[in-house]
């Protein structure tokens, strides 16, 4: 049976740079994306945001605002919504949590995206523009 995941991304900014790690799992390998993963049974995406950055970078997320969705079917056949969220408030220093599932973690201005982009954030950028608000 096919089935619609729900996954979370979260902007985080830094002056005017967003944090994004390079993939490595087969799931978008070797593209560029915000902390973000799956929303987990009985989470609200708020908290699987919260969750999902901490866990890949170590940063302590404190209050999010709802950003965007997207719906993107991958050449997998995967299909996912995927819920953006913009960072508020964030401390700590960004540390690779999770090397066997991202190569590293860099700061960039919307403006020198680095290529390729992970299919939902070029999604998102079709539909908004990424300005720090």
């Amino acid at each position: 049976m096919d089935q619609i995941k729900v996954g979370v991304g979260v902007i985080i900014w830094n002056d005017n740079k967003v944090l994004l790690g390079k993939r490595l799992g087969a799931h978008g390998h070797a593209e560029w994306s915000f902390p973000g993963g799956h929303v987990e049974f009985g989470e609200t995406p708020e908290y699987a945001a919260i969750r999902e950055v901490e866990e890949e970078t170590a940063l302590l997320v404190g209050k999010l605002n709802k950003f965007h969705f997207t719906s993107d079917v991958f050449d997998s056949g995967r299909h996912y919504i995927t819920l953006f969220f913009v960072a508020e408030s964030w401390s700590g220093e960004v540390i690779n949590m999770e090397p066997e599932k991202c190569a590293e973690w860099n700061w960039f201005t919307p403006e020198n995206l680095p290529q390729p982009l992970f299919k939902p954030i070029i999604t998102l950028l079709k539909e908004v523009r990424l300005a720090k608000r």
